[in-house]
């Protein structure tokens, strides 16, 4: 049975101009069992990019070799990374109160959420922002609705993908792009969830 994030922020249908895009690397896909190996987050105030957090985090087992070349996180890279507490109390003071957004971000909130409650005994509760549904409405005859697939539809670079602070940038880039198809051709994309 999945846990139950009862103090998770709320999944947010608006086009905010302040928030912090997040993106995190684990080993694997389940809150719980794998771990967080990286953290990346970018403040944004007017759509412009001010500030910067993006840590490695030391896992307390070697990293799968698929995971490896998914992300090109070695362990090596990892070997003196930051502790996992000090590494989400960093992104805790660095995201303050903002909105997250993200793509696919349900994912990364889950993970935090759950890291955080586990580590530092306090839930992440800020209220997010998933990129993903926006292209899901926006690209109706897309391949498919990846964010690497997304970017090249735009035209967006993808290189270095799957390292936390490029998907950082290129979800902040798709966003930009969705934003302007969407924000301006239904009343939907207006503060309403």
């Amino acid at each position: 049975m999945p846990p139950v994030r009862s103090q998770k922020g709320k999944s947010l249908w608006t086009f905010p101009d302040d928030y912090t895009v997040v993106d995190i690397e684990t080993t694997g896909l389940f809150s719980g069992i794998c771990e967080i190996i990286e953290i990346s987050a970018i403040k944004y105030r007017n759509n412009e990019k001010t500030d910067v957090f993006s840590v490695l985090i030391k896992p307390s087992q070697k990293i799968d070799s698929f995971i490896t070349r998914l992300t090109g996180i070695t362990d090596d890279m990892v070997k003196d990374g930051a502790d996992i507490r000090e590494a989400l109390i960093g992104f805790r003071n660095f995201a303050g109160s903002d909105i997250l957004l993200g793509y696919n971000v349900n994912f990364d909130i889950d993970f935090l959420y759950d890291n955080m409650l586990h580590y530092l005994d306090e839930p992440l509760t800020n209220d997010f922002v998933d990129v993903l549904r926006f292209s899901r409405r926006a690209l109706k005859n897309i391949e498919n609705h990846k964010q690497t697939t997304v970017a090249a539809y735009y035209g967006i670079s993808t290189d270095g993908a799957h390292r936390a602070e490029t998907d950082c940038l290129i979800c902040n880039a798709v966003y930009t792009k969705l934003k302007q198809c969407l924000a301006d051709s239904s009343p939907l994309f207006h503060n309403d969830r």
